[in-house]
Formats: structure tokens, sequence, C-alpha cells
């Protein structure tokens, strides 16, 4: 959710001053409730390292404090008493910043508890809406700085059922938005989750914002500000309702163990209900967007991951449609109860070679057993 702003035509030199903050303020809104294709779409980039190597792919081979993330249910998959997790990426050379923690509580046998966070920024933008002062000069003294920070904060349980192999999980998640001191947001989601395990292999079935989530925009332009909205012809905002619509995931995986050597490969259906999207399978309302993923253990000490995703249907200057996929790549290391996890992926278009080093720490710390 953001504001659009109308530049064409712009009046007078005034109107230049308006592009720091035009490329923040960047989303459609009015104050009527609306739907967005790509709301709240901070929440779709992920956590965790091994997930990132694996180009998404991880909804069903979750077992770690990150499954609070992609799947809920995963959360009973953890064996210690504590599991917290750490991840840092840079995006965009170095432009925005995103953050995730996260720690999860086995509260008994049969079911865990898990608080997230994540902090997606980029900091330090220039405002220049009063770069030019009353007598129409350049004044440089007058430009400030401000963030536009997306914040998302999760509270989720995990429980086996009586059923063998099965379990359920949800999230309630809480998430805070805003520009500067121009704009702020609050929302509010559900996300709930099933998993099933049989022999070597897991089904999951996750869905996101299953009952839609709503962010609610309130907007606060001082006075010098809106005049240089109305000498430029830029529309003000108004405050309004965003609404995210559900989200769904069917995910496979399938885990054997060769030897020294142990082999998981998993494959997830994204499934968006907001509109037709550039995916491989495009549908209205809904589409498909394909995952695949792949981890290589070695003596549960080192592992090798890879995967393709965001695959998408392009138009070529000759006319003719070709498929273009998203590699990433990663690599894990153990260290008893220490795991670190480091992924090469691509957060750029697909065409394009811009890739993000992502790295994540996570820790167990198990209850020392009586002697």
């Amino acid at each position: 959710m953001g504001v659009y702003f109308r530049i064409m035509g712009m009046k007078n030199r005034c109107g230049c001053a308006l592009l720091g903050l035009l490329c923040l303020l960047f989303v459609v809104h009015d104050s009527q409730a609306q739907t967005r294709k790509y709301s709240n779409n901070f929440l779709e980039i992920g956590v965790g390292a091994r997930a990132f190597g694996m180009s998404g792919a991880n909804v069903a081979s979750s077992m770690d404090v990150t499954a609070a993330y992609w799947n809920p249910a995963a959360l009973t998959n953890i064996n210690a008493d504590l599991d917290l997790a750490a991840m840092h990426a840079e995006y965009f050379a170095g432009i925005a910043q995103y953050d995730y923690a996260g720690i999860a509580k086995r509260i008994d046998s049969t079911s865990v508890i898990a608080i997230s966070g994540m902090r997606f920024g980029i900091d330090n933008i220039p405002n220049t809406t009063q770069l030019f002062d009353s007598d129409g000069n350049f004044n440089y003294d007058r430009i400030t700085a401000f963030s536009a920070v997306d914040y998302a904060f999760f509270v989720s349980y995990a429980k086996n059922l009586k059923v063998k192999g099965m379990s359920i999980g949800a999230n309630a998640k809480v998430i805070h938005r805003s520009i500067g001191s121009f704009a702020r947001a609050w929302g509010f989601g559900l996300d709930a989750a099933v998993l099933y395990k049989h022999k070597n292999w897991r089904f999951a079935a996750v869905g996101r914002d299953i009952t839609s989530t709503y962010n609610t925009w309130a907007y606060s332009i001082d006075q010098e500000t809106q005049q240089v909205f109305e000498l430029t012809g830029n529309e003000m905002p108004e405050n309004g309702l965003e609404i995210t619509l559900p989200r769904f995931v069917l995910a496979a995986a399938y885990q054997r163990d060769i030897g020294r050597f142990s082999l998981m490969g998993e494959i997830n259906a994204v499934i968006n209900t907001d509109g037709q999207r550039n995916v491989l399978f495009v549908g209205d309302p809904m589409s498909l967007d394909p995952l695949m993923g792949i981890e290589v253990g070695y003596l549960n000490m080192v592992y090798l991951r890879a995967g393709v995703g965001n695959i998408q249907r392009v138009r070529t200057f000759r006319n003719t449609e070709e498929i273009i996929a998203q590699p990433n790549v990663g690599v894990g290391l153990r260290l008893g109860r220490f795991h670190l996890d480091y992924a090469l992926a691509n957060i750029g278009e697909t065409s394009d070679g811009l890739y993000s080093n992502v790295f994540s720490l996570r820790l167990e710390i198990f209850k020392k057993q009586a002697e």
C-alpha cells in the first residue's frame, strides 16, 4: 500500500523536488477498500538460507524454527527444546536490508510455539520536497532523510494429532508498514497448515492470509508538503484499507538415506488468488507457480542445495514465447548444535544476473538430562 502521484504536467521547478519521495510512495491507493496484486509482497520473500537455496521449495521439508513462516505445522519436527535462528540479506546492491529472527520452544511432546519477526527496509532516502526555498533557489540544507520499512511479527502454534504422522499449525501475524512520517499501516492476518508424514514421504498444505489480511493506512502530510503537491498538481493521499487475498501452497517431499549420504527432493505448487500473474500456469483469478528444490547431505554435517522457481513465459523480440526460470544454489554446515547456511539467490528479474548473498545462523538448545 502506498500513494499514487500524478507527475505529468509539473507546473514549476518544485515538481523536481518530489522525485525522491515519489520513488518510494509507489502503489495506487484511495479511500475505498481495495484488493491489490502483490499486496504485502515482502512477505513472499521467505526466510532462512536453506529455503533460499532451494528456491522456496521448503514447505513440506521444513524442520526448524523457520517452519513458522513456511509451514507452521512443521514446527513439530523440531527436536530441540529451544530453536533459534537469524538471517540477513541485502537487496539491490545493498540499498534494501532484509532481516529475520525467530525462536521456537517445545511445550510438550506434541506441541510447539514460536515467535518470529521480519524487517524489510530502505533507509536514508532523501526527502527533497523542500529542496527549493521561498525564493525558488536550491538549498541542500533543506533536504532531510526518511525510511520506508515493512515489519511482520508471527506468533505460531503447532500440534501433533492422534492420527499418526499428522500435525496442524497456525500463524497469527501483525504487519506494520511505514514510509517516513508520511504514511503508516497496520494489518492483521491468519495462516493455517497441515503436514502428513508417511515413511519417506511428506505432504503439506498451507493457506496464507486465509481470512484475507487487512492493512489500514493512515497518511500524515505536513502543510508545506501539501502546498508542494498543490503547486505540482499531485493528488493528496487519503486514508483507506488494503486487502491481501489468500494464497495456497501444496507440497510434497521425499527423503532417503543412502549410506553416508541423504537425499531430499521437494516440489511446491503455489496458488495465487489475486488475479492473473505471469507464472507458468496462468489463470484468472487463480494462477499456479511451481517450485522445485533438492538437498544432498553428507554425514548429517555438510549439505548442498539447488532449486528453481519464478518460472515465467516471456515474449521475445521475434514474437515467440519462451519459458525462463530463476535458479538458486546453497550450502549448509552443521557443527553440533550450530547450523550455518548460505544461499546465492536471484532476487532480480529472471533474465538478469542480479544475485543476493543470504546468510542464516541457527542454534539448537537441548534440556540438560538428569544424571
